[in-house]
């Protein structure tokens, strides 16, 4: 759920804030990939679901492993 306070960000915002193009946005939402509102023509991306999407695709890094292999005797 989007809070009421949240921020609306234009496709050209989004696109900035991710880093990507304005092209990856619309795929996106034509995919229904990540919730937006839609003002009348105007398509709009609430921050708090923008911020969830990349927190959703977050990977870790795995822990390391020593290995054995490799070392000098």
């Amino acid at each position: 759920m989007t809070h009421t306070a949240d921020r609306l960000l234009t496709v050209e915002e989004a696109a900035e804030r991710l880093g990507t193009g304005v092209r990856f946005i619309r795929r996106l939402i034509s995919e229904r990939r990540i919730r937006y509102v839609k003002l009348g023509k105007p398509v709009r991306i609430p921050e708090a679901v923008l911020t969830a999407f990349i927190e959703e695709r977050t990977v870790e890094p795995m822990a390391r492993s020593r290995s054995t292999f490799g070392r000098a005797a």
